[in-house]
């Protein structure tokens, strides 16, 4: 699995995202509360754009009548249809059973580290023959 560099910490300020495509997949980076998630920007039930879509909280109710709010922006609401699936888990909360959406790990790393490498530069054989330089590749 290869790793890319998506953002700085700071530019994706909590509660916000930012939609990215590495090696041609549409990826939502999300921020909650200084964590980072991201998903496929892919719905599981019919291929909507979900990463566009609203974040939101969690209903729940253990009987009529009486609901409780919790989470509040940590539920991704695909655009399309209103499917809704937990950020942390890619959880779907419409099928729970059998749907969710893919996770890609994320780290933060320092700047120092990443800017140490291991990386090689490619290099190229130069040489000056009579006033042409000569680059070979």
């Amino acid at each position: 699995m290869s790793r890319h560099i998506v953002a700085a910490v700071g530019e994706i300020p909590p509660g916000g995202r930012k939609l990215v495509t590495l090696n041609g997949r549409d990826i939502g980076v999300f921020n909650l509360g200084g964590e980072f998630f991201a998903l496929l920007n892919r719905c599981p039930h019919q291929g909507g754009a979900l990463c566009r879509g609203s974040l939101t909280g969690l209903v729940t109710s253990t009987t009529p009548g009486e609901f409780t709010w919790s989470r509040a922006g940590e539920m991704l609401k695909c655009p399309w249809h209103g499917w809704e699936y937990d950020v942390r888990t890619g959880q779907s909360w419409c099928d729970p059973e059998d749907t969710k959406v893919r996770l890609y790990p994320v780290t933060i790393e320092p700047g120092e580290r990443l800017a140490k490498g291991p990386y090689v530069a490619e290099t190229f054989t130069v040489s000056v023959e009579q006033a042409y330089i000569v680059v070979e590749v």
